[in-house]
């Protein structure tokens, strides 16, 4: 231990000590910090980070009857001033089963498959991502082996020895030489706000302005197929108050049939729960006119991308030809599609998902374009891992009204969770993970057993 008036060797001893001290966030010690400054500024709560410092190093030189006996030297000023780079990026893919065949229009899953992203920064600190499609190609033009090879190719040398903290900056670079693939953009700017919310020792939502939220509503989807099957599981979600807002996956049945399955299910659950359908974009518009006249008289109270994504006269047509809502997924592809859509007066409300939008800056920028135009908001998935959920809970929690909840229920879908701390579901609500940066952190035993190569280091994308 050194205290403020400690000779000039003692200090400068001291700033190897620093240089420790910023590889782990001052709140997982054990023991209240104590380094260069004084004890009143590194037992404040919460502890500070190296950012935090910094402040108050300036401050102290600013205010030089303030310091006191205190000493500072070049080599200490050297480390805090430094600045961090993205040092070594890596991936690997997971495939983890399902609890049930989750039945899409185009696909049937029975296990989701998620590339994980770690960065490795230059002062110690790390951040973890997670990139996450549905039902390999069948959903969308990014395939999980292809979201790696993105990032391992071409996003992860293009940011190395990057300025870690200047976010937007990587972004936007990494924008000018990738064109598409915004899956993997998000798993590595995900972990590129981990990294930097735990080094200012802050949860990412801080970083957008703060949460107004501690939970969230969120749905939960029937997707087996049998009317009987989905009715049982709802009833048992009302129950246990796990769940009281349900999406109905349909498309793949004839369009009565599938207002038939609706109907009965709306029935069976009444008042008790909420209930929407997802087509994804199964439906011609013939069919579309005809199935959403069947769900309003069902009961049902929203229909998800009923057509095709590129069809924004069709969606515009539905959208005002039925009190039912009609809600925009597959159409939102970024702010550039959001505002499109927003212009053609083409949906009621917005799915927002993270990974379609290309990361959680422009998530947000998507969640500002429906803010502007007046349209409902609604937390969409991709069916992630409690990593990639906990991403998107830090960004909803700072929107102010989520008219239609959420539906952040990804780990809830899987056979096992990946994080040791698993996110909190209950009252009808999703809780908003505390901690710094996403408020994540992997269980080891749990990514070594699903990982697909089998174990072993990951695959190192970008240095050694």
């Amino acid at each position: 231990m050194h205290k403020p008036g400690a000779p000039q060797s003692a200090i400068a001893d001291l700033s190897d000590c620093a240089k420790q001290r910023i590889k782990v966030p001052w709140a997982s010690r054990n023991a209240a910090p104590y380094c260069v400054l004084c004890r009143a500024i590194v037992d404040r709560q919460p502890p500070l980070s190296l950012q935090g410092i910094t402040q108050d190093l300036s401050h102290h030189r600013q205010n030089p009857a303030q310091a006191g006996n205190l000493h500072l030297n070049e080599t200490f000023v050297d480390v805090v001033n430094a600045v961090t780079k993205i040092d070594q990026i890596k991936t690997m893919i997971l495939d983890i089963p399902t609890i049930r065949g989750h039945v899409l229009s185009m696909a049937t899953m029975r296990t989701q498959t998620a590339v994980l992203v770690k960065i490795k920064f230059s002062d110690g600190s790390e951040g973890i991502g997670e990139g996450t499609t549905i039902g390999g190609l069948s959903y969308g033009p990014e395939s999980p082996e292809g979201i790696q090879s993105a990032i391992d190719t071409y996003i992860s040398p293009a940011l190395k020895d990057h300025d870690a903290d200047n976010i937007n900056g990587a972004v936007q670079l990494v924008d000018k030489i990738v064109k598409g693939n915004r899956i993997a953009k998000t798993a590595v700017e995900i972990a590129l706000w981990d990294g930097l919310g735990k080094r200012l020792n802050v949860p990412v939502s801080q970083l957008f302005g703060g949460a107004v939220h501690e939970k969230l509503p969120v749905a939960w989807t029937l997707a087996s197929g049998n009317s009987e099957t989905d009715i049982a599981e709802a009833l048992e979600m009302i129950e246990t108050r796990r769940h009281n807002i349900f999406k109905l996956k349909i498309g793949k049945r004839p369009v009565r049939d599938d207002v038939a399955h609706v109907a009965r299910i709306k029935e069976a659950v009444g008042d008790a729960a909420s209930v929407r359908v997802d087509i994804n974009t199964a439906w011609s518009l013939q069919d579309a006119r005809w199935g959403l006249k069947g769900l309003q008289e069902a009961g049902c109270e929203l229909v998800e991308q009923p057509v095709p994504a590129r069809d924004r006269r069709a969606m515009a047509e539905l959208s005002s030809g039925y009190e039912i809502a009609v809600m925009a997924d597959e159409a939102l592809n970024g702010p550039e599609d959001a505002l499109a859509v927003a212009k053609a007066n083409a949906a009621d409300v917005f799915a927002v998902k993270v990974a379609q939008s290309g990361g959680l800056k422009r998530a947000s920028e998507v969640i500002a374009i429906a803010q502007a135009a007046g349209l409902g908001l609604y937390g969409g998935t991709m069916l992630e891992t409690g990593l990639g959920t906990a991403a998107a809970l830090q960004l909803f929690a700072t929107t102010e009204t989520l008219h239609w909840g959420t539906e952040f229920f990804g780990p809830l879908l899987l056979t096992e969770d990946i994080l040791a701390e698993p996110i909190v579901y209950r009252d009808f609500c999703v809780e908003i993970p505390k901690g710094t940066g996403i408020g994540a952190t992997l269980d080891p035993d749990k990514i070594a057993f699903f990982r697909r190569d089998g174990g072993g280091s990951m695959k190192a994308a970008a240095g050694q």
